[in-house]
Parts: C-alpha cells; sequence; structure tokens
C-alpha cells in the first residue's frame, strides 16, 4: 500500500472531508468514488453530472471539496466555478483527461488536479494537499486564494490586485494619502484614511477598507506583510500582531487581558488582537 495512502487509515475519523463529484461521464464518477474508499476521512455527499446540477447542490450539501471535471459539455469546469458565490467556495481539485489543463487549474487557484484515468497515488497526494490547505484556511479563517481566483475569473469588483505589487505603485504608500491600485485597465486610488485593518492569508494581503455598507470592502493583494509593512508609514500604520496591521487613527478602545495580551476596537467595529510581542505599540494607538 502506498504509504500517503496508508497515512489515511490513521486519521482522526471525525475530522471528515464532506466531498462533491462532478462529472459528466458516469464511469469516470464510479472509478473516482471507488478509489476514495481507501480514504476513510471523504465523505461523499453527492455526484452530479452537469455544473447547473452541481452549482445547486453546493447550496444545499455546503461541501469541504469539490473534485470538478474541466471538460462537461455546456457549463465547463471554470464556468461552474464562476458561478459560486465567494462564501460558499469549497476546496477544489480539477479532473481533466488532458495535461495541458493543469496549467490552468493552477491559475484558476485549483487546490490541485487529477488527470484521468485516476491513479490511487495520485489521489492520496492531492487529497494530502487539500487537508493541508483546509487546516491553513481554518486557521487564518481566509479565503484570499479563492477571492483571488474570483477577481481574475468573475470580473466582480473585488479588485484582483496582484499587479498593484510594483515599487511604483508600493512607493506611493509613503509619498502620498492615497494607494494606487492597478484593476484591468484602470488604476484605483484608494484614500490611505480609508483602511481599516490589514492582514495576512498566505501569500496575499486582505486590505479592509470603508465601503458603501457598514461591512465595507476587502482587497486582495498578493505581497507579503513585511512589503506592506516597510512601505507604510510605521506610526500610523502599527503592526499589533505577526499577521495583522492596522490604521491607528481608527483604533477607539483598548481592552486589556490577563495573559498580556490586548484587544483593539476599530470605529467601524471590528476587534482585532494586540499581541504581547507587540504591546510597545500602545502608544501610537490610545
Amino acid at each position: 500500500m502506498d504509504r500517503a495512502v496508508e497515512r489515511d487509515h490513521h486519521l482522526d475519523t471525525h475530522v471528515r472531508l464532506r466531498a462533491l463529484i462532478v462529472d459528466d461521464e458516469p464511469l469516470a464518477r464510479r472509478g473516482l468514488e471507488i478509489r476514495l474508499e481507501a480514504h476513510p476521512d471523504v465523505e461523499i455527499v453527492g455526484e452530479y453530472g452537469d455544473g447547473a446540477s452541481a452549482i445547486e447542490a453546493l447550496r444545499e450539501h455546503r461541501p469541504d471539496l469539490v473534485f470538478l471535471d474541466v471538460q462537461m459539455p455546456g457549463m465547463d469546469g471554470f464556468q461552474t466555478l464562476r458561478s459560486i458565490p465567494a462564501a460558499e467556495m469549497p476546496l477544489v481539485v480539477f479532473v481533466t483527461a488532458y495535461d495541458h489543463y493543469a496549467i490552468r487549474a493552477f491559475e484558476a487557484s485549483a487546490t490541485d488536479y487529477l488527470l484521468k484515468p485516476v491513479e490511487e497515488a495520485r489521489l492520496a497526494q492531492a487529497l494530502a494537499r487539500v487537508r493541508a490547505a483546509r487546516s491553513q484556511r481554518q486557521a487564518s479563517d481566509h479565503r484570499a486564494h479563492l477571492l483571488g481566483l474570483l477577481g481574475e475569473l468573475s470580473g466582480r469588483p473585488l479588485l484582483d490586485l496582484d499587479e498593484a505589487l510594483k515599487p511604483d505603485a508600493l512607493e506611493q504608500l509613503r509619498r502620498e494619502d492615497k494607494l494606487a491600485v492597478r484593476d484591468g485597465g484602470r488604476t484605483v486610488r484608494v484614500d490611505l484614511g480609508h483602511i481599516r485593518w490589514i492582514d495576512a492569508a498566505g501569500d496575499y494581503m486582505c486590505i479592509h477598507v470603508d465601503g458603501e455598507n457598514e461591512q465595507g470592502e476587502t482587497l486582495v493583494l498578493r505581497a507579503t506583510m513585511r512589503d506592506l509593512e516597510k512601505q507604510l508609514d510605521p506610526q500610523r500604520f502599527p503592526r499589533i500582531h505577526r499577521s495583522t496591521i492596522v490604521n491607528a487613527r481608527r483604533v477607539v478602545e483598548m481592552r486589556p487581558h490577563t495573559n498580556g495580551e490586548g484587544f483593539l476596537r476599530l470605529d467601524c467595529g471590528q476587534e482585532l488582537k494586540l499581541s504581547r510581542t507587540h504591546r510597545d505599540k500602545l502608544a501610537l494607538l490610545i
């Protein structure tokens, strides 16, 4: 037995992956179902043969994972993915008979891809990546990876900001009171005063800004905490946690915690943790 498959038998079965299989070929669905029997932590909650049915099933079952065929008549795998709201987006493993689709699958932020016919060892590798991705996503409580996908594929104004990480754009963070962001063929200029806080999600930064409603908006930038920390004025945007920068002018209350940490409340109602290692920033915040 492959070592990766063997490890699956020792997993805590209480931590289950609820999965959908979406493929227009019944034999392909059955083959994947059989191979998944070797992974007791994976529970198949539905099998569907077209994208439209899959979208309805996603709303009903809210799965953790979808095995999604790329080539389907009518609505293909990428079109199906485009139709899923960000808040409902599961982890995705594309399934394809053609290797050149693998490149596009990763461009679409898929967790992994499988080539048909699916091999047991390769499936075990893909599931290992899925489990790691779920753990990371639960820890960060962000879906920046998939927000970047939606900005790229759906054309929705979530501001896929990959183009913004350029020296001239980042330099303006110190020179001006505006953040210049490339959004397709135009440049969006965001007032620094409208930034509430910034936090990290893997290789992305989530910039939370004022919006038309109280919840505001989240801009997703491919960058690191260090990239932004170097460019922002540390007096105005101090780092309060290893993964959080705050706009000091938006802090309205600080509440101490017994373990030496603290909680900051912003004028928008958001609470952020002030870690012990960054308590020296208190003078900038109160």
